[in-house]
């Protein structure tokens, strides 16, 4: 089954291209100019990932994002905007954005990050670590037997540390894998980490300059 994207987008120029493009290596896209028939679209069907313009003509991309976030905190959502800054993209990426690409952007970059957002989200299995249980098509988390109240991104980093155990990840591969983005300074990673320990997963060795190491618990 082909992947299917939502592209909220303005510019019909940008849309032309963002559609063609992902449409030649066999994804489905689905092009809306204003956030209402974005909306009235998501009540037909839900694709497989947002891509988002900021600025728009009858609404604010961000607003859109958080709300995403909300409803479906399963899809992926990638931010394309001419807001470039690292402001601008630390923001985006703290509302939930799984990845911000500015413009102008080139073709090949922007077909590659939908398709690694894709692929995060693919595949089907169980992960075991420890008392740690996390099923990948459920996207559920259990430890010990009881369930955990873990947000997307929460899940999508611990799913990257318990397929990478024992390694020492740094910060700037956690970001660029689990968010897809790198070179951006944000406490986003830190924040993240601190929640999943408080949830009772204490597998997480800061190693200090670097990063972090998931340690295999049995």
């Amino acid at each position: 089954m082909k992947n299917f994207v939502y592209l909220l987008e303005d510019d019909d120029s940008i849309a032309g291209l963002v559609k063609f493009s992902l449409e030649r290596e066999g994804i489905d896209c689905r092009s809306f100019t204003y956030v209402q028939e974005f909306q009235k679209g998501l009540t037909f069907k839900k694709p497989d990932l947002f891509m988002i313009d900021v600025m728009l003509p009858d609404g604010n991309g961000l607003d859109v994002l958080k709300e995403l976030k909300r409803d479906y905190p399963e899809i992926p959502c990638i931010i394309l905007s001419a807001l470039g800054s690292e402001t601008e993209k630390v923001k985006g990426l703290d509302l939930g954005a799984d990845d911000y690409i500015s413009k102008p952007f080139g073709v090949l970059e922007m077909v590659a990050r939908v398709k690694a957002a894709l692929r995060r989200v693919g595949g089907g299995k169980m992960l075991q670590c420890g008392e740690i249980s996390l099923d990948i098509d459920l996207m559920r988390v259990t430890l010990a037997g009881k369930e955990l109240d873990l947000n997307r991104k929460e899940f999508e980093l611990l799913k990257y540390c318990m397929r990478n155990p024992e390694v020492v990840l740094t910060r700037e591969q956690l970001l660029t894998e689990v968010w897809g983005y790198v070179d951006i300074e944000t406490r986003t990673l830190d924040n993240h980490i601190a929640r999943l320990r408080k949830c009772g997963i204490t597998n997480f060795e800061t190693v200090f300059g670097v990063g972090y190491r998931f340690r295999n618990k049995q």
